[in-house]
């Protein structure tokens, strides 16, 4: 595996893959690297000749009072990871290589980035809609791979390369969980041994809030339960529990076409996010 840090070196990488009929395969990361991120890369073996992995902790898409500091920062390991799985090449720039004259966000976020996490980290998706439009630009990718785990971050993406007309297909993997049912995310490191156990309310919390609502109950009294779990494992505050259709995130109360239940929030210092699908009811 190559590890490029200049763009240059990265275009001519790229070039030569071209020359030679390769499809590519891209999978963007910040690093911190966990089983998620490689079930990303198995995928993107399965869709491409060549696959290119990208670490870059990406400022744009932190708030003033967010992690960006602490986040974790383990390249060496994340490599070795990488290289096992298989990619051929880790495209690792640092900020003023992306960002050469600033950590300025000219793209915008579309629709899809309202509300949830749009409204509770304001600018985020700007951030992530920049920061992913740079890296297709630079990696050319024919396939992009992104976790289920982040859904709204997930849809935001389509939507920006709808909007922009970028010949790469986005593909959602589904989410990765430990035997207890967390999502798995690097922000998970975070957390103290009693976090990690009281995390586990999350998954389960969500859960019987989609087993009820495809079993007929209203999304209200299903939801307004599960934060009341939550807060009784110890989370808080909450900053959303809602039901959102799966393509366009409008609010829903009965889902008659496919929809989501997605989550936020704090465990001690650390914002867990998490997300199920909800199945249409035939009526």
């Amino acid at each position: 595996m190559r590890i490029i840090r200049e763009k240059e070196a990265l275009r001519a990488a790229v070039a030569a893959l071209k020359a030679e009929g390769a499809t590519i395969a891209f999978v963007p990361t910040m690093g911190a690297l966990h089983a998620g991120h490689m079930a990303l890369v198995e995928e993107a073996r399965r869709r491409a000749r060549s696959v290119i992995a990208s670490i870059f902790v990406n400022p744009t898409q932190f708030g003033p009072d967010e992690d960006l500091s602490r986040y974790p920062r383990r390249e060496a390991g994340d490599a070795k990871m990488l290289e096992e799985a298989g990619v051929d090449i880790l495209w690792a720039p640092d900020v003023a290589t992306m960002y050469p004259d600033g950590a300025e966000t000219p793209v915008a976020a579309g629709p899809a980035a309202r509300g949830l996490d749009g409204a509770a980290r304001p600018g985020h998706f700007d951030g992530v809609a920049t920061i992913v439009a740079r890296l297709f630009e630079q990696v050319r990718p024919d396939v992009a791979l992104f976790g289920e785990k982040d859904f709204q971050q997930l849809l935001v993406i389509r939507e920006m390369v709808a909007e922009r007309v970028l010949p790469v297909e986005i593909v959602g993997v589904p989410t990765q969980r430990d035997a207890d049912g967390l999502a798995l995310s690097s922000r998970n490191l975070y957390l103290t041994e009693d976090e990690r156990r009281a995390a586990r309310a999350l998954p389960r919390a969500l859960g019987e809030a989609a087993q009820a609502i495809a079993g007929g109950g209203g999304a209200e009294v299903a939801l307004a339960r599960a934060r009341e779990a939550l807060s009784r494992a110890g989370f808080g505050p909450i900053d959303y529990v809602e039901l959102r259709d799966a393509e366009t995130l409008a609010p829903v109360e009965r889902p008659d076409r496919p929809a989501r239940l997605l989550a936020a929030a704090w465990l001690g210092q650390t914002r867990l996010i998490d997300n199920l699908p909800v199945e249409a009811r035939a009526e």
